[in-house]
């Protein structure tokens, strides 16, 4: 089997369920114009898109692995790595960018040890960045999950995470 492009290691591939990607793509069987949704779906309950599922997909539609890898490399909205538990992302529109968003990137991939579109070796953190979040007036913004966080020093942000899921468990 040749590479992909989405640089995937087979340690990834064994981690899903693959009976549960079967069993969820068997109702698009026959509906060539969902491919979209089937991959949003697959995502939704994997958290990303491993290989494996994309070549599955690719069967369900009887389309080829490079078909359905280019339609959903072509949307920034899907992953082809595991991402973690906890999504953090950091606003580098202007409004952040001249209210210190950069300090706050910085400091954040400093106390989880990774760089921005990385992910922590436990899976806990993933750090991002986006282009703009609609909240300028609140800049510099960081976004945890699908709220917008209080929090302004990397280390408190984190802390409160860890506290936050402490309090869940």
């Amino acid at each position: 089997m040749g590479e992909c492009g989405c640089k995937q290691t087979q340690d990834q591939s064994e981690v899903f369920d693959i009976d549960s990607v079967r069993i969820l793509l068997e109702g698009y069987r026959g509906k060539e114009e969902e491919l979209v949704h089937a991959l949003q779906d697959v995502q939704h309950t994997l958290g990303y898109l491993p290989k494996e599922a994309m070549e599955m997909i690719a069967d369900v539609f009887n389309l080829s692995f490079s078909h359905v890898y280019g339609v959903a490399s072509f949307y920034a909205h899907f992953y082809f790595v595991p991402r973690g538990k906890n999504i953090i992302k950091v606003c580098t529109g202007t409004a952040c960018h001249v209210r210190g968003a950069k300090t706050i990137l910085d400091g954040l991939a400093g106390e989880l040890g990774i760089e921005p579109g990385q992910t922590s070796s436990d899976m806990e953190f993933t750090l991002e960045t986006v282009s703009c979040v609609g909240c300028c007036a609140l800049a510099p913004v960081v976004v945890v999950g699908e709220e917008v966080s209080k929090e302004r020093t990397p280390k408190r942000l984190i802390s409160s995470i860890r506290e936050a899921e402490d309090g869940k468990e």
